[in-house]
């Protein structure tokens, strides 16, 4: 889910550099658990969309990090943890995700899981153009041919006009959007911000910001809804540190690509829960966009630049804060 970011599937540029203490296995294992529990809370998302309003989830979501947060928080009260520079960019990051994480749970009403996931993959690419105009950065031709084909992989899943086009593919498109704008935002704190700074306020930002779209919608959970409304907030406050932890271990160049496992967690939990495999032209298009995102990481990675990978503004952060941000 995008993370919370989310944080979609955020999820979702991390920056570059190495650690003298590298520890490349044991990172590597931790983004692909991360990834997984991602994926599970998409999955269990799903799964309470069919009978609870998508508003509902997220508020809980957030609820729950909040309040896994909040020793976090009062243990470091003297550290000046709420103490930023930046209020405003605060705000709108985390509205921006909320807005993400609840449009991508609107897409799993209707779309398979690893549909939805493969759309989402579009974030990169959004990131990319985007960071002209916003962050003032020059993209070569290579990389827009690279934006280009992920595109064109985006149509092949989407096939408008075609007999499998749902209009509800849409959606994660515009999710991967909002989750795009909020890792620009998330750039431009990068050596001004903590990671914790900025999860926390994220997480009290969507959750005040989706209770009045909550609240009106309310409808008691059963005893297994609340159960998978628990795991959805605590898997998705366990992924982030996981990846935070997995950036402490090795660099960013190095993990990036291990976030499109996101794919493969997507097609096993789908088969196994729902019942549903991915089409040929879902398959074909998932292929596409993960060989271009990797080509737009791989060109980033060469000039130096932050890798960009789903759920990845809480890395970028980490690794911002590990080397003293």
């Amino acid at each position: 889910m995008r993370a919370a970011e989310s944080s979609g599937p955020a999820a979702a540029s991390a920056a570059g550099g190495s650690d003298a203490a590298e520890r490349p296995l044991p990172a590597i294992l931790l983004v692909l658990l991360a990834m997984f529990l991602f994926t599970t809370t998409d999955g269990a998302a799903k799964y309470l969309a069919a009978d609870m309003p998508p508003q509902q989830i997220i508020w809980v979501r957030y609820g729950v990090i909040v309040l896994i947060l909040l020793p976090i928080i009062w243990r470091r009260r003297g550290e000046g943890l709420l103490r930023t520079g930046m209020p405003l960019q605060h705000v709108l990051r985390g509205l921006l995700l909320m807005v993400s994480g609840t449009i991508f749970i609107i897409a799993l009403e209707s779309l398979p899981l690893e549909t939805a996931t493969a759309i989402g993959f579009v974030s990169p690419f959004y990131v990319t153009a985007l960071s002209i105009p916003l962050l003032g950065e020059k993209v070569g031709a290579r990389r827009w041919a690279a934006v280009g084909v992920g595109f064109l992989g985006v149509l092949v899943i989407l096939r408008p006009g075609g007999e499998a086009f749902q209009w509800a593919m849409l959606l994660p498109l515009t999710s991967s959007f909002c989750w795009a704008l909020g890792l620009i935002i998330t750039r431009r704190m990068r050596g001004s911000e903590r990671a914790l700074t900025i999860l926390v306020y994220s997480s009290l930002v969507g959750w005040i910001a989706s209770a009045p779209l909550a609240l009106p919608v309310w409808r008691a959970p059963s005893g297994l809804e609340w159960s998978l409304l628990l795991l959805v907030g605590t898997f998705n406050a366990l992924a982030q540190y996981l990846v935070i932890r997995a950036f402490m271990m090795a660099s960013a160049s190095l993990l990036a690509p291990f976030s499109y496992s996101t794919i493969l967690w997507a097609v096993l939990i789908a088969a196994a829960v729902f019942g549903t495999l991915p089409d040929r032209p879902t398959v074909a298009g998932a292929l596409v966009l993960v060989a271009a995102g990797l080509y737009v990481w791989h060109r980033e990675r060469v000039r130096t630049a932050p890798a960009t990978v789903p759920n990845a503004a809480l890395s970028e952060a980490a690794e911002g804060e590990v080397k003293g941000a």
